[in-house]
């Protein structure tokens, strides 16, 4: 994706993260949850797809709808990956956890 592209979708949906004493992370622009469990937490955002780890990690919202999401535990770690999808569209994601 280039940059002029992400431009155009930050512009439409904005994407904010707030993260309160490594403990508390507020996520806007978030499209879907893919995976989690206490210490991984996988969400498709409007700029790629995130990853959260940390220790005893939950979900304590989530709303599709408004693309808003919470995560309250130990955070120790946030990633930005390319959303890419190889020839016969499926996204490295499913590969990973086939």
């Amino acid at each position: 994706m280039s940059i002029e592209e992400r431009k155009i979708i930050s512009n439409t949906i904005p994407q904010n993260i707030i993260l309160e004493n490594r403990e508390k992370l507020t996520l806007s622009g978030v499209r879907d949850v893919l995976s989690f469990d206490d210490q991984i937490v996988i969400v498709e955002t409007e700029l790629g797809l995130l990853t959260i780890k940390g220790q005893n990690l939950k979900i304590t919202k989530l709303s599709i709808d408004t693309g808003d999401v919470v995560v309250e535990g130990d955070i120790l770690n946030l990633g930005y990956s390319e959303k890419t999808l190889d020839k016969k569209g499926t996204s490295i994601m499913n590969k990973l956890f086939r």
